[in-house]
């Protein structure tokens, strides 16, 4: 008898039978990928916070509403980067079959 994950992948290879397989190497790159862009944009959140803290304390409410909207044009800048990179990577794996 198999087990349900076992049966949710099947599902998944019939649903992509031309799939590319990722190599370890391409596994491990995706995820460094996604580590390096986790940071940058925790990194980005913790910048706009201050200046959100700041802008608040000050009694500029408009000022701290633009940089709430500058850290959602640039968390969404940076995840669309990283689909980017992660799609060359995933890319390499077409070209080499």
């Amino acid at each position: 008898m198999k087990s349900a994950y076992e049966l949710a992948m099947e599902r998944l290879r019939k649903g992509e039978p031309d799939a590319p397989r990722l190599s370890d190497e391409q596994r491990k790159a995706l995820a460094e990928v996604d580590a390096r862009y986790r940071a940058k944009i925790a990194e980005r959140e913790i910048m706009a916070q201050e200046e959100i803290l700041k802008a608040e304390a000050a009694g500029k409410p408009e000022a701290a509403v633009q940089a709430r909207e500058r850290l959602q044009e640039e968390v969404s800048r940076l995840e669309a980067e990283r689909e980017s990179v992660k799609e060359r990577i995933r890319a390499e794996t077409a070209r080499d079959e």
